[in-house]
């Protein structure tokens, strides 16, 4: 008999478990959706997310204290590079006067990680297409030479220096 009871809290029990309120998940749900930066795949699943969604705030912790950024200007046939401010208020006027935008990651042509894994360089092909606010229509492709770093081996990948590659 005490058998049975047994048995019969035990079901009770499992039966007030509430299926809306399930346990904490292991790791970050957001690193499965919006990608995890503590891998290099994971850092570009993050960045262009942060493109098409147009979030500042996924796109900012992925951006070096010490960024750099650098285009070449054809008219001038010079290099032109800044830093990470004014990347980061670049960006946010793009997001904001922008309607969508799509990026495509593709192949990877180049990749180098440091020994210790803490530094990598991969020049990467892409696509973007960005639609502003008055339906016109930009689009490029190219490539990135992105050079990534970070303290230690288990923290998120952060972006130093970018220098674009695009076929403007």
């Amino acid at each position: 008999m005490r058998h049975l009871v047994g048995i019969g809290l035990a079901v009770l029990l499992a039966a007030c478990v509430n299926p809306f309120t399930p346990g904490l998940a292991d790791g970050d749900i957001l690193d499965d959706i919006l990608g995890n930066p503590t891998t290099i795949e994971g850092f570009y699943t993050r960045f262009q997310n942060a493109y098409q969604f147009r979030d500042t705030t996924l796109y900012g912790p992925l951006i070096h204290a010490n960024f750099l950024f650098t285009h070449r200007d054809a008219d001038l046939n010079v290099d032109v590079t800044w830093g990470r401010t004014e990347d980061l208020n670049s960006t946010a006027r793009l997001f904001a006067s922008s309607r969508d935008i799509q990026l495509q990651w593709n192949n990877i042509i180049s990749r180098f990680e440091n020994a210790d894994n803490t530094e990598a360089q991969v020049i990467r092909r892409f696509n973007l297409s960005v639609r502003l606010t008055d339906n016109q229509t930009f689009r490029t492709d190219g490539a990135t030479n992105f050079r990534l770093i970070r303290s230690d081996s288990t923290l998120a990948w952060q972006l130093l220096s970018w220098r674009d590659e695009s076929d403007l």
